[in-house]
């Protein structure tokens, strides 16, 4: 037999976040007599601050990321496949934020860069002049 799955949790995560459904789409087809696929999904809670702040609400959206692992299990002839789905939820969140840079912070790192490339090339030229300087006879 053949099923197609999709689990639907939470708030709507952006479609760049491949785990946020990972088993969308996807077909799992038993290709011999007795056998079914076991799916393993880890649920993790996520809170992500922008989100809610790009929607106008106040409060964190809450979203879930499905972390899965799937294996085709082969059972005796006299036992009657089935397809498990076993859950884990996560005890552990993630907490999502965007947080800008101010312009004094990218500033002093550009500087930094600056100062740390001049140094770096200073060294490498003093060494150079003396291993290359000529001998004086």
């Amino acid at each position: 037999p053949n099923y197609n799955f999709m689990a639907l949790f939470g708030d709507a995560f952006p479609a760049t976040y491949r785990h946020s459904n990972p088993m969308k789409g996807k077909f799992y087809p038993s290709a011999e007599y007795h056998t079914a696929f076991h799916h393993h999904m880890k649920i993790v809670s996520s809170h992500a601050d922008y989100l809610a702040s790009s929607r106008g609400s106040s409060s964190s959206s809450v979203v879930y990321q499905i972390l899965e692992e799937s294996q085709v299990v082969v059972y005796e002839v006299q036992e009657i496949p089935e397809i498990k789905f076993l859950w884990d939820m996560s005890p552990m969140s993630v907490s999502l934020t965007k947080e800008g840079r101010r312009w004094y912070e990218y500033m002093t790192n550009l500087l930094a860069i600056i100062g740390g490339t001049y140094t770096t090339l200073g060294l490498i030229n003093a060494t150079l002049l003396k291993l290359f300087k000529p001998k004086r006879l």
